[in-house]
């Protein structure tokens, strides 16, 4: 089912979902499952699975390193069969532009289709690490708006070399991102938000967030988003802080900003264990003033990790 069915029959109850992490190659699928065990008692609609773009790695050959690119994390398609078969629930496989030329995407949309998957997260993806800035792959996507139209179209039966006449075409519900606090390329949160509404005008049916500390933001990036003429809808990502380099990670990597109370609240933590206790406490308050407000859904970067993240459900829901 898709997901915006999902929210369409849930008739204004907000929803639980999570996203998960594939394993790194070698190991067992076992430790992803012991992770969705536990937060399978709050229903979760849907579960995203993110796909990692290649990477280069370093083998030494008799004192000299040899460079090769690979994927660490590859398998996304299994592991979405694997939780659909093992919990009977939809999956929501993220697809990139980086590291996937659009014949790879193409591929990739197919074999969603033949799995009965109904959803993608359309996302552009990071730079690899030994570049500055994203540089997309020779024969790939540079924009996340272009994989929209790819997917869109395939829903058509519009192939990449052939229109093909059948009953038989997929049709996707496609997730974007959105940044309420802008993406960390866009001059400024107005022009991010021209270009979610481009993303949208191509097909795109729902959003998901980057995560924030702060709803203050959330809501105004909603209420710009409708001003903008943005109608669909825009599920809040959150993620509880875990460990003290949190504070300097998450801004970095992903340009958010933390509340005072909640740095401070971090600093006064003599172990991570508190640092845990205070990050679960921020993000149930977080959660239910969010679904005070009726968001659709509240959706949770566990990061491979749900022991907190199923403390603050039994809060929520």
């Amino acid at each position: 089912m898709k997901v915006t069915d999902h929210i369409k029959n849930a008739k204004g109850e907000t929803l639980f979902s999570f996203e998960i992490i594939p394993p790194v190659k070698g190991r067992s699928i076992k430790e992803l499952y012991n992770n969705i065990d536990p937060l399978m008692e709050f229903k979760p609609p849907f579960i995203d699975v993110t796909t990692s773009r290649e990477e280069y790695v370093y083998i030494d050959r008799d004192g000299l390193l040899d460079k090769k690119l690979t994927r660490m994390r590859p398998g996304t398609l299994g592991i979405c069969a694997s939780i659909t078969h093992k919990y009977n629930v939809d999956t929501v496989p993220h697809v990139l532009c980086g590291g996937f030329t659009k014949e790879e995407t193409e591929y990739l949309l197919v074999d969603c289709h033949y799995l009965g998957i109904d959803n993608v997260m359309a996302l552009r993806g990071d730079a690899m690490k030994e570049e500055k800035y994203f540089e997309p792959t020779q024969g790939g996507h540079r924009f996340a708006s272009d994989l929209v139209k790819q997917v869109k179209e395939l829903n058509c039966g519009n192939y990449l070399h052939e229109v093909i006449e059948t009953d038989n075409c997929p049709d996707f519900c496609i997730g974007v991102a959105g940044y309420p606090e802008k993406h960390m390329e866009a001059p400024s949160l107005k022009s991010d938000i021209k270009r979610l509404k481009e993303k949208i005008a191509l097909g795109a049916d729902y959003v998901v967030t980057q995560m924030f500390f702060d709803n203050q933001k959330y809501f105004e990036f909603v209420d710009a988003a409708r001003k903008a003429g943005i109608e669909v809808p825009i599920i809040p990502g959150i993620k509880p802080i875990a460990v003290k380099r949190h504070l300097q990670l998450l801004p970095q990597v992903f340009r958010v900003d933390i509340p005072e109370d909640l740095i401070d609240a971090v600093e006064n933590c003599k172990t991570n264990k508190e640092v845990r206790e205070v990050g679960v406490e921020w993000c149930i308050q977080q959660s239910k003033e969010l679904k005070e407000a009726g968001v659709p859904v509240l959706h949770y970067y566990s990061m491979g990790k749900s022991d907190n993240i199923k403390a603050i459900a039994k809060e929520v829901f």
